[in-house]
């Protein structure tokens, strides 16, 4: 016998996959700032009705990663400088104090796992891969931030790197890169070192200086 919840649950299951995919795609500046979307289009995409596709919309336009204007046209944000330094304020002030809390659990596994992760930062930069180098750039924030053990402080960063994504793709297309991020070193030397003040600073200026050099072009 069939569930009587087995329509809700298979809806349930494609709007998660639906928001999911979006989510991540926006994250990692795969859409660009001011792209459209409509729903047909992310229902033919992930193979969904209107339904699930519709939740998902407005469930990302709700955390930011979507914008709706008065006549419904969906599209990623673009962001004024002061939007840009509002969110890269708010990095700072989130991401440090992720940082500085994961520092006391920061054990050699873990920064061994962070310099393959930056490795492979490299590869993506030597590549020219925007959306690798994102992808990768924000796995080393997180896979940091995730010993912190303060689950609330780390979602809303994640929710500030999704309003970012479509304009941190702009920003990395724009820079000519040669190299990893040079305060990711800073960021290991620090966590083997046990630099509390060394990793705030190192991770400040991280997560900021990219953003200072977008405003500036803009």
């Amino acid at each position: 016998m069939l569930s009587p919840n087995k329509n809700d649950d298979t809806a349930s299951s494609a709007h998660d996959r639906v928001y999911r995919g979006l989510r991540s795609r926006i994250m990692h500046g795969e859409i660009a700032p001011g792209q459209a979307l409509t729903l047909r289009g992310v229902g033919a995409e992930y193979e969904v009705s209107m339904t699930p596709a519709r939740e998902s919309v407005r469930r990302l336009v709700a955390e930011g990663a979507l914008t709706i204007s008065a006549s419904g046209r969906v599209s990623t944000p673009e962001l004024t400088n002061e939007r840009i330094e509002e969110l890269a304020a708010l990095r700072a002030l989130i991401e440090v104090e992720l940082a500085s809390r994961a520092l006391p659990r920061a054990h050699m596994a873990l920064i061994d796992r962070l310099q393959v992760i930056n490795s492979s930062i490299a590869e993506a930069v030597s590549k020219r891969d925007a959306v690798l180098y994102i992808r990768r750039n924000l796995e080393f924030h997180r896979t940091l931030y995730l010993r912190a053990q303060a689950p609330a402080m780390l979602a809303m960063a994640e929710t500030v790197w999704l309003q970012l994504g479509p304009t941190m793709r702009s920003l990395y297309d724009q820079m000519t890169k040669s190299e990893s991020p040079q305060f990711h070193r800073l960021i290991l030397a620090a966590l083997k070192a046990g630099d509390e003040p060394g990793l705030r600073l190192a991770v400040r200026s991280d997560v900021t200086q990219g953003l200072r050099h977008l405003m500036s072009d803009v």
